[in-house]
């Protein structure tokens, strides 16, 4: 790998990007898509039936990276989460409108 060791570093963004949820590094409640859009799990099962409005991806649970340094300086100490809030409500009708013809089809196959 070229660059910096957290080059491949999932960002762990603070909050839900439509409702502003506050999802601290450990929540279980944080939902990401493979470009890491980053919601929580009320929004994603009940306004975006599991299709990500940015990408048409699906959502799985956001690993929790250790807080700490168990091995190899990996750890949130060392690659903390962001602090960047990424606040962009989702567009309902927009989105319900974009989901419709591709919700029926599993994540995996999109």
């Amino acid at each position: 790998m070229v660059g910096s060791s957290n080059d491949a570093m999932l960002e762990l963004r603070p909050t839900c990007e439509h409702c502003d949820r506050a999802l601290p590094p450990n929540s279980l409640e944080a939902r990401i898509c493979t470009y890491e859009c980053t919601f929580c799990a009320n929004c994603v099962d009940t306004i975006m039936g599991n299709v990500c409005p940015n990408c048409g991806g699906g959502f799985v649970p956001r690993p929790i990276r250790p807080s700490k340094n168990w091995k190899g300086d990996n750890y949130l100490g060392k690659d903390p989460a962001s602090t960047k809030v990424k606040h962009r409500p989702v567009d309902l009708e927009a989105h319900r409108r974009f989901a419709a013809e591709i919700k029926t089809i599993p994540p995996e196959k999109r």
